[in-house]
């Protein structure tokens, strides 16, 4: 299908009717047994009266391609080691999926939400992005604390027999646990636990705070050879954003690859072509304060009120 080769580098899925044209919608147009002729009436297959517009060769090898990977995406979910795998979303509904990011030989692990990685960050939760390992501790020992179930009982297990749900707020964690038949028939309401969370900053948050009313010699501001550093990644990410935009085969891979750098890099390098214009001027005249350099920016909301409010310039 020729609007799929426009997939942007950022793995965003085509706008279709102002929606992102997802895996869903896609695997129910190659599931549809109306192009080929036939009618699906309450689980049964019928011949329709309309003609069919694709030939039901092509149509049964696409089925069983399709059914070949959501055989190895069983085998894989299977073998995941993300506990919460499915189970997991954030605050808006949108489904957490795993991820990783290897620095300096050590792996770790996220969860991430569907709409930051479709480029929907406006339509993401208030927490997108949670580190595994601490998400997964949390909820294992919540459940282990509220059930009572003996430690020697592994988290994975704990979390695949009890665990059916788990929403991720920016001030807590709603868990929903499974009931037992009994229970299903006396109650309809949710089973659920409330525990108190605050995500933890990958990076220690420094909060400047530029008073409004004091000298201005006694602000420190960015050093320097990082004012340049940071002013070259920002026309660097700006830079390949045009690419991106003005020629359909380039993709972050195809950057990557040029430029030697991982994909990731890539994208937190985009990242900073859409900074406030405020800040991307204090950045070009040297005012910003001390210690906002390329780590600290490339990580903002795409807000520009909440990219100040992240950073503590109020």
């Amino acid at each position: 299908m020729a609007g799929f080769e426009s997939l942007s580098a950022f793995g965003r899925p085509p706008i279709v009717g102002g929606i992102p044209f997802t895996r869903g919608p896609l695997a129910y147009l190659l599931r549809n047994r109306f192009y080929i002729g036939d009618v699906v009436f309450k689980g049964e297959t019928l011949a329709g009266e309309q003609p069919a517009i694709l030939d039901r060769d092509l149509f049964d090898a696409v089925q069983a391609k399709l059914d070949e990977q959501v055989n190895n995406h069983k085998v894989s979910r299977a073998k995941s080691e993300a506990l919460l795998l499915g189970r997991i979303f954030d605050d808006r509904g949108h489904r957490m999926t795993p991820s990783h990011a290897r620095r300096r030989g050590i792996k770790y692990r996220y969860y991430i939400s569907c709409a930051l990685l479709q480029g929907r960050t406006e339509q993401a939760g208030t927490v997108s992005r949670i580190p595994a390992d601490e998400i997964e501790a949390l909820v294992a020992n919540s459940v282990r604390g509220h059930l009572n179930e003996p430690t020697e009982i592994e988290d994975a297990v704990l979390i695949h027999d009890h665990v059916v749900r788990v929403e991720v707020r920016s001030g807590q964690m709603i868990i929903e646990l499974a009931k037992a038949n009994a229970d299903r028939k006396r109650k309809r309401s949710r089973n659920v636990i409330e525990v108190p969370w605050h995500k933890t900053p990958s990076t220690r948050r420094r909060e400047v705070q530029v008073p409004e009313t004091g000298p201005a010699q006694d602000i420190r501001h960015i050093r320097s050879e990082n004012r340049a550093t940071l002013v070259a990644s920002i026309a660097r990410g700006r830079r390949w954003l045009n690419e991106l935009i003005a020629d359909p085969t380039v993709n972050a891979e195809t950057i990557s690859v040029r430029e030697g750098c991982s994909v990731r890099q890539v994208n937190m390098t985009i990242s900073l072509a859409f900074l406030a214009p405020g800040l991307v001027k204090a950045a070009i005249d040297g005012q910003l304060p001390h210690g906002m350099g390329v780590t600290r920016l490339r990580d903002l909301p795409s807000e520009w009120s909440r990219q100040r409010h992240m950073l503590g310039l109020n």
